[in-house]
């Protein structure tokens, strides 16, 4: 139990030590409407609880903060096991504040802290693409009056 202990210590460490330089890379990006899609890698052994703590926690605590999530979809990519989620935001500001007021959510603070302690690593690696409208995108463009 100590080893897993250590482990998941690691891993928490590791993640919040990549946090403010992924912050750093989404801030040099700002645009509005903006897309957020993210791309976690997911231990197969954990793919079923994943979508569960996904599904009946992590949502509906976004949700509480504002989050809009667009879709959802279970991929496997070169002998991955993955997860992909599509946020849409008003404007990067927007996006980067209420992540850091979900990353501060005590409940879900203590949800990742329990499903851990029980199921062991429910991510081993996560993919965070700011997407701002490219000229010319459909999305983009204004309707003639």
């Amino acid at each position: 139990m100590e080893q897993r202990t250590l482990a998941v210590a690691g891993l928490l460490a590791a993640g919040l030590a990549i946090l403010p330089a992924a912050q750093a890379r989404q801030a040099e990006l700002s645009c509005a409407p903006v897309h957020q899609i993210r791309i976690y890698e997911v231990p197969a052994e954990n793919e079923t609880v994943f979508h569960a703590r996904f599904r009946d926690h992590a949502a509906r605590i976004m949700a509480a903060h504002d989050f809009d999530i667009v879709e959802t979809w279970a991929s496997r990519f070169e002998g991955r096991v993955e997860f992909v989620y599509l946020l849409r935001w008003p404007d990067t500001e927007t996006m980067q504040a209420r992540w850091a007021d979900f990353m501060a959510d005590e409940e879900w603070s203590a949800i990742k802290a329990e499903t851990g302690a029980r199921h062991g690593t429910f991510v081993t690696g996560i993919e965070d693409r700011t997407l701002c409208p490219a000229d010319g995108s459909p999305g983009g463009i204004a309707e003639p009056d």
